[in-house]
């Protein structure tokens, strides 16, 4: 069979666009995507017009259909993307147990017998190791399809170049006779770097070079989503006693701190109100990631929130991305996006692999 002359993607519960963007980027050709919330989906219409976009439940959606449309032949799609939601994995969802999209993940074995694609990405969150359940039945179905997969790993994305600490569970496949590995760090932390051979982590400092500087409730003039947070005057006056770079609501005196708070570190969540740090990555952003009541999301010396481009900087999105709705479902994209750096690096992992077959059989 004549090998592809570029490499092809089809993304699964593709969200705002950060695992296309990031396989875009390396070459690849992105055929198709999937994403249930229309507002989340035109914010990936906006920058990826060209890709067959379905707005839809992904369990209504047939995988010949979607051949069809995109005129893919079984055995010709290179990489399936697979980053089911989050939430009924997370360590935050108290209701994980019982969150329907917990199954969602094993949709994957539908378009995986369908395409048979030369490889399998599946991202998610470090908790989808404690669900045994779906995870052994994705990795037998998958298996049993003649895939050879990895043992699932947590990786953290500050080690390949996102300035965020965000730990992902990856587990890769693929229908070649061979174990795929994960890619190897490229960036480690200042006292390590020299002696491991690599690149210092990135710091917030560096994701937000350039960006005007901006008080509470101000826009800058020339970016629509460099736009901070208007705070109440409590709010406000908190986040004046928060020391600068990396303080947290520890520093509050007594009568500003939140009575649900007063009861020590487990009254809440301890990073409320609380600072990055200009000198080191930030800490794993979420769908509340401009607001600080949902975590550290305080800007490191300005008495305000981090606005969704600075956020949009931490999850490595370029500039010239376009976003889609409301300031909380902006955000709320933002905070729930796979890093275009960390699909970047799977992504040339890929191409690499697929450049060697496609040489061997050409």
């Amino acid at each position: 069979m004549k090998p592809d002359v570029t490499p092809t993607m089809i993304d699964l519960f593709a969200g705002c666009g950060g695992v296309t963007t990031g396989f875009k980027a390396k070459g690849f050709n992105v055929l198709a995507a999937v994403e249930f919330d229309p507002v989340t989906a035109q914010t990936y219409h906006l920058n990826h017009p060209e890709v067959a976009l379905y707005v839809q439940d992904i369990r209504d959606i047939s995988p010949n259909e979607m051949m069809a449309r995109c005129r893919l032949e079984r055995g010709h799609l290179t990489v399936l993307s697979v980053c089911a939601p989050c939430q009924p994995f997370s360590k935050q969802n108290r209701y994980r147990h019982a969150d329907e999209r917990a199954s969602l993940i094993l949709e994957t074995v539908r378009f995986v017998e369908a395409f048979h694609p030369l490889f399998l990405f599946i991202e998610n969150v470090p908790g989808l190791r404690q669900h045994s359940d779906i995870l052994d039945t994705l990795v037998g179905d998958l298996e049993k399809l003649g895939y050879t997969m990895s043992e699932p790993a947590i990786v953290d994305a500050v080690k390949y170049g996102v300035p965020q600490f965000r730990r992902r569970f990856i587990l890769l496949g693929t229908c070649l006779d061979r174990a795929l590995r994960i890619p190897e760090e490229t960036h480690a932390s200042p006292h390590e770097a020299v002696r491991l051979g690599k690149q210092e982590w990135l710091t917030v400092k560096d994701a937000f070079a350039g960006l005007q500087s901006l008080h509470a409730g101000e826009q800058s003039a020339t970016d629509p989503l460099h736009k901070a947070r208007k705070h109440t005057p409590l709010s406000l006056e908190r986040l004046k006693h928060i020391p600068h770079n990396g303080g947290s609501r520890d520093s509050l005196p007594i009568e500003l701190q939140l009575s649900c708070h007063r009861n020590g570190r487990h009254g809440g969540y301890h990073d409320v109100y609380g600072r990055l740090d200009f000198e080191r990555p930030a800490n794993t952003l979420t769908t509340g990631c401009t607001n600080v009541t949902k975590g550290r999301f305080a800007h490191p010396t300005s008495d305000r929130a981090i606005t969704p481009r600075e956020a949009a900087r931490l999850q490595t999105f370029p500039d010239t991305y376009r976003f889609y709705g409301s300031y909380e479902k902006i955000s709320a994209q933002i905070g729930n996006a796979v890093p275009v750096k960390l699909a970047e690096i799977f992504a040339q992992y890929f191409h690499e692999l697929w450049e060697k077959l496609s040489q061997r059989t050409g």
